[in-house]
């Protein structure tokens, strides 16, 4: 049985340290009011029975917390104000300084936490340790100086969720829509050293893997790119291979007609598209940018964003070969080709490729073999989203971000070149628990909850305020999102829908299990569902009214939060079957994971709570392996096509190092009750020999999760 320290790092219970404990608050009192040393025993017991009987490893303060109560409930009232005042007494010592235990863990890689923070982010790296190290540090910065006291005091307690707090004491902001089209035709700088206009397609590709490697060490959340952008150079290769065929046929003094050179200048195009692909394919996933993880990098794959003729033709080619090479994959250490959790893929579904017989079926079903084995790509439906966004088909950035519509000052749509400015999330479980199931209660609670949230937003957007465009040059200065000068500040991009922040949500479907005893997905529940969503949007809609800031509803991505959310729950409210008895809380609006649903059912049901969360949604479907039915893959992308927006098939890809088994590995419980990851084959356990694949938020981690999100991974059902 483990326990959590303060520091984060994870240990076995010892009942002498309670018992020592309680000691030393009885030696304090006169001893007419001292326990006996069987009382004293007696208390220990029950709390290591409450820590055993816990279906989690409990933290320090929970078990203290436990103490108290035991001691008052054998009525030592005195013993138990001498045990509350050492414990204050500790703890005005931790805060002289909060923060060198844990960076002192997270060097000698003992934070659990840390270490399952991000199922991306490689805790044993010294480019992540110095980066949590970082974090530890803005953390601490933030809860004392730079947020307000009644917000962090609500983040702590697990009321709301104040995201990337360890980088908030810089003037950085989330995610962004690289204007890769504007730096590659213009030319843009890097690290101080100017890049022109490129010549072909691969150079293109080369250029663009820098940026993007720089725009991730400028930020803290994830990007996108438009593959269309980069297609464009597929032109400038034809040209020169067809100048450079005609010289050397010339030179050789062999005669051939047109068609014959340019068949042959075409297949060393082919042969740079494949080039500038795995440029891109590998530099992403060994990239480490400052943030100690690969760029969290989205390709955007949307055919109707060329022209109709030789420019979406060169798209097709090149959408063709990112997949294939997706499919292939990328070798692990052992030379096994595996499934990389980046770049990103969204393959857009509109009516030119949807449908068997359409010009680009071949690269929907090619996308579907992909997807059947690499969980990627991800789909948008074009027909949903120009329904949603005023006839705009566009990409989220990083999972599921989504910018709102934007006209610039010429009138156009504009969307590369914007990005979103942070985002704080409502926890609405602990809302519908604080109002004990009075739904009067229950929007006053919601509503002061929101205000909570939109003081933290607030904040980030003040933090932002101010900043000059030299912070970042190659954002600000050279293109990626602007083209300020020197010394010019970015605010004008804070305002007036440029860019956006974000409203999080999350446990829509708990919340509304406790409120109404069904699930969301109860066609008598799900109006409350509905109207819950409506008034977040409702708050954004009075706050962008009131101070010209667009801000959105965004389903959040909960990773590590959703297990931090879960116990603050256990710890407020106790165990409350289908609401709190999980180490985890749902995403968003989604079903269920455990909920038996049908995979079509679910993605239309969902569609509904999409239409709700403008700032960002994605919704997905379990299912078995589907390398051997595409069909059934091609049909649930038709479904897409037809209901939802945005949405993923979660599948698994999974490879042991130890015996080459290249099936699922499973989740087993250990002798010590922790979730653990196992190769059914020679039963490893060894975590630092496996590639696991699989779908945390919206993106795909291969790091390994937390406890809560472990439990949530091992609970879900097939949907087909």
């Amino acid at each position: 049985m483990n326990i959590i320290k303060r520091s984060g790092e994870e240990m076995g219970f010892d009942i002498t340290k309670i018992i020592s404990a309680v000691h030393k608050a009885n030696r304090e009192v006169e001893s007419a009011h001292r326990l006996k040393p069987e009382e004293i025993q007696k208390i220990a017991f029950h709390v290591e029975e409450a820590c055993r009987k816990s279906i989690r490893a409990m933290n320090v303060e929970e078990i203290q917390d436990a103490v108290e109560d035991e001691i008052m409930k054998a009525g030592a009232f005195q013993v138990a104000r001498a045990y509350i005042t050492y414990r204050y007494k500790r703890q005005l010592v931790r805060q002289s300084n909060t923060t060198d235990a844990q960076i002192m863990t997270i060097i000698e890689s003992q934070n659990e936490e840390a270490k399952q923070e991000n199922s991306n982010k490689n805790p044993l790296l010294a480019s992540t340790q110095r980066d949590y190290m970082a974090g530890e540090v803005s953390k601490d910065i933030t809860k004392r100086f730079l947020l307000p006291d009644d917000v962090w005091d609500a983040h702590e307690k697990g009321l709301i969720h104040f995201h990337d707090a360890d980088y908030f004491a810089q003037h950085i902001h989330n995610c962004c829509l690289v204007n890769l089209d504007d730096m590659l035709q213009n030319g843009t700088v890097i690290s101080e050293t100017k890049i022109d206009r490129p010549n072909s397609f691969s150079v293109a590709c080369t250029v663009a893997s820098q940026i993007i490697a720089q725009v991730a060490s400028s930020q803290y959340g994830g990007q996108s790119v438009s593959v269309y952008h980069l297609s464009r150079f597929v032109a400038s290769s034809r040209e020169k291979f067809r100048k450079e065929v005609r010289e050397e046929f010339a030179e050789a003094g062999i005669e051939a007609t047109e068609g014959q050179m340019n068949r042959i200048a075409e297949k060393r195009v082919q042969k740079d598209i494949d080039k500038g692909v795995q440029t891109i394919q590998y530099q992403v996933v060994t990239l480490m940018t400052t943030n100690g993880q690969a760029p969290f990098i989205t390709l955007f794959l949307y055919l109707d964003e060329a022209e109709e003729g030789q420019e979406r033709d060169d798209l097709a080619m090149v959408a063709k070969s990112i997949l294939n090479q997706r499919i292939l994959g990328v070798k692990n250490e052992q030379g096994v080709y595996v499934a990389p959790a980046f770049p990103k893929i969204i393959y857009v579904l509109d009516e030119d490729n949807v449908a068997e017989g359409s010009p680009y079926w071949d690269i929907t079903c090619l996308a579907a073999k992909c997807t059947a084995k690499r969980m990627v790509p991800d789909y948008i439906s074009a027909k949903v989203m120009r329904e949603l966004k005023q006839g705009n088909v566009y990409t989220c950035m990083g999972c599921r971000s989504f910018l709102t519509v934007y006209k610039n000052e010429d009138g156009h749509f504009q969307f590369y070149g914007r990005f979103n400015q942070g985002v704080c999330t409502v926890n609405l479980v602990d809302v519908a628990c604080s109002s004990q199931g009075d739904f009067d209660e229950f929007w006053k609670i919601l509503e002061d909850r929101l205000e909570l949230c939109h003081k933290a937003l607030s904040a980030r957007h003040m933090r932002l305020l101010g900043t000059k465009s030299d912070i970042a040059p190659i954002l600000w200065q050279n293109g990626a999102l602007a083209r300020l000068k020197k010394g010019e500040t970015i605010d004008g991009l804070l305002k007036n829908g440029y860019s956006t922040i974000s409203l999080g949500y999350a446990g829509l479907c708990e919340c509304v299990r406790y409120m109404t005893g069904k699930s969301h997905t109860d066609p008598s529940a799900t109006p409350f569902a509905l109207a819950v969503m409506q008034r977040l949007n409702d708050a954004c809609a009075r706050w962008k009214e009131e101070e010209r800031i667009d801000y959105s509803v965004y389903g959040t991505p909960l990773e590590s939060t959703t297990y931090k959310f879960a116990r603050s729950l256990q710890k407020r409210f106790g165990i409350i079957e289908g609401v709190t008895d999980k180490n985890y809380i749902t995403n968003s609006y989604h079903v269920h994971v455990t909920e038996e649903i049908n995979a079509f059912e679910k993605l239309k049901f969902e569609a509904q709570f999409q239409r709700l969360s403008p700032g960002g949604a994605i919704s997905y479907v379990e299912v078995p392996d589907m390398k051997d039915n595409l069909p059934a893959t091609l049909a649930l992308m038709r479904h897409i096509y037809e209901n939802i927006m945005y949405a993923e098939l979660n599948t698994k890809s999974d490879y042991c190092g130890v015996c080459g088994f290249d099936g699922e590995i499973q989740i087993i419980t250990d002798a010590h009750g922790k979730l653990v990851w196992e190769c059914p084959n020679c039963g490893s356990q060894d975590q630092g020999r496996m590639n696991v694949a699989r779908r945390t938020c919206g993106y795909i981690g291969t790091q390994f999760w937390n406890q809560g999100r472990t439990q949530e991974i091992k609970e879900r059902v097939l949907h087909l």
